[in-house]
């Protein structure tokens, strides 16, 4: 007997919304401060090698010890303020697109990663951050040995 499934024209909308939304996600421009953009972004790359998973953030205007950043099992963390040096007073401003305030971001690590040996470095408004993987996270090489009856059975 077959089964009859009622439809239901909310469900399509819904799945049509949730596309929109990864296709803007994506597609999104980056932003840092607290503008007119709801929500406080920054574009970052990651990528892992055999001992380290490294990312590399864009933080313009942001200074070294504005920088938060922590992990916690796979989730690393970052979060700051970009500070206004100075406004300027009796200024006509065209156009303000620089921003300032705090931002937050938090992704999820491939693999675990031991923060206690992290290395951060931030030089020209680049974040680069190597996390190396936990000793349980890297290959291991195990060796093949033949069984000694087999070895027997040969001679």
């Amino acid at each position: 007997m077959a089964d009859i499934t009622r439809w239901d024209p909310f469900a399509e909308i819904s799945t049509l919304r949730q596309a929109m939304d990864r296709l803007f996600d994506d597609t999104r421009p980056w932003r840092l401060g607290n503008g007119s953009s709801s929500t406080n972004y920054f574009p970052l790359d990651m990528y892992e090698t055999n001992d380290n998973v490294v990312v590399k953030a864009s933080l313009p205007g942001v200074k070294p010890e504005d920088i938060d950043i922590s992990v916690t099992g796979q989730t690393l963390t970052l979060r700051g303020e970009v500070r206004e040096e100075h406004e300027e007073k009796g200024e006509s401003y065209i156009r303000r697109e620089r921003s300032q305030g705090t931002f937050f971001r938090q992704v999820t690590l491939p693999s675990e990663v031991d923060p206690n040996k992290a290395d951060a470095v931030f030089e020209h408004g680049v974040l680069r951050l190597t996390l190396p993987k936990a000793e349980s996270m890297k290959p291991r090489h195990i060796k093949v040995h033949s069984s000694p009856a087999i070895e027997a059975k040969a001679s």
